[in-house]
């Protein structure tokens, strides 16, 4: 059964901007390639971290949110892990609730945007 993931992670800063886009189109691939049904991506930018992490202060955000079935964290998560690209990263399940907040956040949004 394919249950709703949402997962944000943190590239080091000194890729550049090319480097960056390469990587989450590495890790949106992996999705795809494995059955996953990408729903949303927003990139958040180069934000300061809360702490330093391997003596970096900041980092480049990448939240995705897709469906696949619970056997494909444990391959994404390994890939995170391999790639040195990547300093931190967090997947979670979403249930319905927070579906439905993810939904109404995005279509607010949409409405904002529209009426500028």
């Amino acid at each position: 059964m394919q249950k709703q993931y949402e997962t944000v992670f943190i590239m080091t800063p000194v890729l550049s901007d090319e480097q960056m886009k390469e990587t989450v189109k590495k890790f949106k691939s992996l999705l795809v390639e494995k059955g996953a049904e990408l729903i949303y991506e927003d990139h958040w930018g180069l934000k300061k971290l809360t702490y330093p992490i391997k003596k970096l202060s900041t980092g480049f955000y990448q939240l995705l949110e897709f469906k696949a079935e619970g056997s494909l964290i444990a391959d994404l998560e390994l890939a995170f892990k391999r790639d040195e690209r990547i300093l931190r990263f967090l997947t979670v399940a979403l249930d319905k609730h927070a579906v439905a907040y993810n939904e109404k956040k995005r279509l607010q949004a949409q409405e904002k945007a529209s009426q500028n």
